[in-house]
């Protein structure tokens, strides 16, 4: 089987950034769905996917109007559920939990919240489940994360040196197989 390409945005802006916006469907701006549409334009895709959250739904939406494509909505694509802290500013967080959190996401889960394994198993099955063929996917920084880790084997520690930004895109090559591999072709702001 031949490798394919696999894009990966970040939804744009929302509405009130700077919040850890897990499993919150907070609205995103129009400029920030302009932004993914912009990172797009270019981009070369037979199939699209997206988080079923308005932020990164809506930007699938505005992309695929645009190419005459329906995106595929796939829950498993949402963004680590943040559990109590979900929808708080980061500051609003004892700051000793969150660094502990930044430190060993699995060890150190938000309260009521996901652990860092379980969103590497849901995106791993996400990625596990893609046809072979060049795809976007709309979705979330540490859904981005984890298809980073589960592709190219980056330990927890390592994923987090990865800036994404609001509509930050990362394009990937991927060799399917037992065990699907992948080569980061490029990442951009």
């Amino acid at each position: 089987m031949t490798d394919f390409a696999l894009y990966l945005i970040r939804h744009g802006a929302p509405e009130t950034p700077g919040l850890l916006m897990g499993r919150s469907d907070g609205m995103p701006t129009p400029a920030g769905i302009a932004a993914c549409v912009e990172q797009a334009d270019n981009l070369d895709f037979e199939t699209l996917i997206a988080s079923d959250l308005a932020r990164s739904r809506l930007a699938a939406e505005a992309i695929g109007a645009r190419r005459n494509i329906a995106p595929v909505i796939d829950p498993r694509w949402r963004e680590l559920d943040f559990g109590d802290w979900d929808g708080q500013a980061a500051s609003a967080v004892p700051p000793d939990a969150l660094a502990q959190f930044w430190s060993d996401p699995d060890a150190n889960p938000p309260p009521n919240g996901e652990k860092w394994s379980a969103l590497l198993t849901r995106v791993g099955a996400a990625i596990e489940a893609i046809d072979p063929s060049p795809t976007l996917i709309v979705t979330h920084g540490g859904a981005m994360r984890a298809a980073l880790s589960y592709l190219c084997g980056f330990d927890q520690r390592q994923i987090w040196s990865f800036e994404l930004g609001y509509a930050a895109l990362i394009s990937l090559r991927i060799w399917p197989g037992e065990r699907r591999s992948a080569q980061i072709v490029g990442l951009w702001p």
